[in-house]
This record gives structure tokens, sequence and C-alpha cells, in this order.
């Protein structure tokens, strides 16, 4: 059986106990990876809205990039528990400068 000195072990602890408290993004902080893509998504879907629920507001679906399988997949849409003073903007595609096609994800706005 291996012994490890105690000072490697009280340091290891340490390091496990306060390891996620020595930094932290501020709670207003977000953090975004972009990638974009060559390939422009195709038409959105029809779905059928269904009727409207009080303290809902209803998401549409949008077409997500899968890379695994190098192609879109339809992701259907839901209804979101309304967030007071904040407006729901639904997932969009759009295409930059140079061509490529950015994915922008639903999001609350005030």
């Amino acid at each position: 059986m291996m012994r490890f000195p105690r000072k490697f072990a009280l340091i290891a602890g340490l390091a496990f106990a306060f390891g996620g408290t020595v930094y932290a993004l501020p709670a207003a902080a977000q953090v975004s990876v972009g990638i974009g893509i060559n390939v422009a998504p195709p038409a959105p879907r029809f779905e059928r809205m269904p009727p409207p629920r009080r303290g809902y507001v209803w998401a549409p679906g949008y077409w997500q990039w899968n890379p695994g399988w190098h192609r879109h997949v339809w992701v259907a849409g839901r209804w979101m528990r309304v967030h007071p003073g904040y407006r729901y903007r639904p997932a969009r595609w759009v295409r930059g400068p140079r061509g490529h096609w950015h994915f922008h994800p639903g999001r609350w706005d005030r």
C-alpha cells in the first residue's frame, strides 16, 4: 500500500475543499462562444401554436446545428414561464459579414 506524505495530503485536501471558491464569475457575467458555419439553416418548420397559457410565453421551434451529424436538426417549440419585466427573444440564425451563419439562442431582454 502506497502512503502519501502528510503535507501532500493536506494540500490536496485543501485544494479539493476550496478549489471552487478560488474564482467565480460575477452573477451578471455572461460567457458565450460563437461558431460560424457555412451551411444555411433550412426554412423554419410550420408549428401550430397551442392555445395560450396564462403565465407562459411560446418559444417557437428553431434549427440547431449538430456538429456530429454535420446537419441542422429541428428543436420543437415549447412553453416557457413568463419572467415579469422581461420580453422573450426567440432563437435565430444571423448571417455574418463573411458569409458564415451564427446561432443566437433565445433569451430574455428587459
